[in-house]
């Protein structure tokens, strides 16, 4: 967070305060600063789950995209890894034969 600390109050269940008060004791902490651990782990995961949601939603919109382009233009049925791969190795295998008749 960004350092400065702010007083607040809280109500906790007995139960709750008295788990809390027995982790904090455990790791020589203070309550506060259990608390502070305890709301940071979760403010995490609500980070990291709005970001998941994010590439979720933009995979959803990559999908309908490429299923709405297929219905338009339709699906190339070549393997175009493949083939830039072949024209590239025949320009090579040219500039090699090109390279051997100047020797």
């Amino acid at each position: 967070m960004d350092g400065g600390l702010y007083r607040t109050q809280i109500l906790l269940e007995k139960k709750q305060h008295a788990v809390l008060t027995a982790l904090a004791q455990q790791e020589n902490r203070s309550l506060s600063d259990k608390v502070r651990e305890i709301i940071n782990r979760y403010l995490a995961e609500q980070d990291a789950e709005a970001q998941l949601n994010r590439e979720l939603n933009a995979l959803g919109n990559l999908k309908q995209i490429r299923e709405q382009t297929a219905l338009v233009y339709g699906v190339y049925a070549g393997d175009p890894i493949a083939e830039t791969r072949a024209e590239r190795e025949a320009e090579n295998d040219a500039v090699r034969g090109q390279v051997e008749v100047h020797r």
